[in-house]
């Protein structure tokens, strides 16, 4: 008789060993996008305020920077409009029936252009009111003018030194004495030859023709 201790092999052994890790109970999804932002909401908050504020800034100023440039294109189309008329031939006497006034010379309408540049405020770019000074015939203030824009090497920096020869060179003819006319005319040289330096730059072929007129 088989012993009753003996074990059966087919029938698995008992264990007593305890598991080789703690189990625990896992959160599924863990936090949500909301709970982790709650804790910093109050500098989220101040952020957006912040952006919301230099945003409104930004768009201010570019609307009174535009508002601006209306007003000044406003003024400058009155002032336009006056440099633009018609210059009547000379002994020719105004039309009373014309639609807009005329003027009886380019030195009257020179004057009354820059007379509306004043009363609007408007600002002439560049050289273009030493140029209506030269046409008022007003000489010393075209010089000084002229002055004001001749550094650089932009086209209107070499159109600011060819109108201060210019102008220069007018002044000089008009000297009384031959001494004051030739001293005149060596500063409008000295004018022409700084216009254009450069031989590749813009208007360096008239730089060398007046060069060559003086």
């Amino acid at each position: 008789m088989a012993d009753k201790d003996e074990k059966n092999p087919t029938k698995p052994a008992a264990t007593s060993a305890k598991p080789g890790f703690d189990p625990k109970p896992v959160q599924l999804g863990g936090e949500s996008l909301v709970d982790r932002l709650l804790p910093h909401m109050k500098q989220i908050v101040i952020g957006l305020l912040v952006i919301a504020a230099v945003i409104t800034v930004v768009f201010t100023v570019r609307y009174f920077k535009e508002r601006g440039r209306q007003k000044e294109s406003a003024k400058l189309a009155k002032v336009i409009d006056i440099s633009q008329r018609d210059v009547r031939p000379p002994g020719v006497e105004p039309d009373p029936k014309a639609k807009e006034p005329t003027f009886g010379s380019n030195k009257e309408r020179a004057l009354a252009t820059l007379s509306a540049l004043d009363k609007e405020g408007a600002k002439a770019g560049g050289a273009h009111r030493a140029a209506l000074l030269v046409q008022a015939g007003q000489l010393d203030d075209a010089i000084t003018e002229y002055k004001k824009h001749t550094k650089g090497k932009t086209l209107d920096a070499v159109l600011a030194r060819e109108g201060l020869g210019i102008a220069l060179e007018m002044k000089a003819d008009q000297g009384k004495d031959a001494a004051a006319r030739q001293q005149g005319l060596e500063e409008a040289l000295a004018a022409f030859q700084a216009m254009q330096p450069d031989d590749k730059g813009p208007r360096y072929a008239y730089a060398l023709y007046h060069q060559a007129r003086i």
